[in-house]
């Protein structure tokens, strides 16, 4: 494989790290607005009032919510020798994968939550994000293979060999800053902005929601 194809894919791969997609906020939406609904359903009069039984039960009802997503591209290459060196051969391959971010409400507890009476104002503290087993479409895969001669047996260790590389590689890619942040800046819009229907449903409609990990102050929104 010549340079000038290895530097394309590499900056196809760049391109692909950096196109992320957060998931439609309308289907959160939709499954916040349920929750309200049996929430109301279930408690009526007596969680009245109350924007933490309220807000919890939306949790709960929610349960694990993928909040974010990103299309990676790893780009990885893998060496094979047979015959005490005398056949080499190389095989570069590009698989595309997609790794999801998470948040599991279902373990929200009161104590990350406060709601200041005065101010109507609730902050929540959300769990720390999951990041999924990185999904290789191997379907898609693209390679290219350099070598004299490439064995059925030599072609599918180069194969096993690249995948392993590339599911580690999409880890890493998927720890990077820039995707932890707009993940995590994904999951507070989503909660802050869907928080609303619960609260209107407990008498608060002018309530306002702040949202944050717990490594960071209130105030980073």
């Amino acid at each position: 494989m010549d340079q000038r194809r290895l530097d394309s894919a590499e900056r196809s791969n760049a391109r692909a790290i950096a196109r992320q997609f957060a998931l439609p906020w309308y289907l959160f939406a939709a499954a916040l607005a349920l929750a309200t609904w049996a929430l109301w359903r279930a408690f009526g009069p007596a969680s009245y009032g109350d924007p933490l039984a309220t807000s919890l039960t939306a949790f709960e009802k929610a349960n694990r919510l993928t909040v974010f997503s990103a299309q990676l591209a790893p780009v990885v290459a893998s060496d094979d020798e047979r015959l005490l060196g005398l056949l080499t051969s190389r095989q570069i391959a590009v698989i595309p994968a997609r790794v999801d971010y998470t948040l599991d409400l279902s373990k929200m507890t009161r104590a990350q939550m406060d709601w200041d009476k005065e101010a109507e104002r609730l902050t929540v503290t959300l769990p720390p994000l999951t990041v999924s087993r990185p999904n290789l479409d191997e379907g898609r895969a693209q390679y290219l293979r350099e070598g004299v001669w490439i064995t059925r047996t030599a072609q599918d260790e180069l194969t096993r060999a690249n995948t392993k590389l590339a599911e580690q590689q999409a880890v890493q890619q998927a720890a990077n800053p820039v995707l932890l942040n707009l993940a995590r800046a994904a999951a507070k819009d989503a909660v802050r902005q869907n928080l609303s229907a619960p609260l209107q449903v407990s008498g608060h409609p002018q309530a306002t929601v702040v949202v944050k990990f717990a490594d960071e102050p209130a105030a980073a929104q």
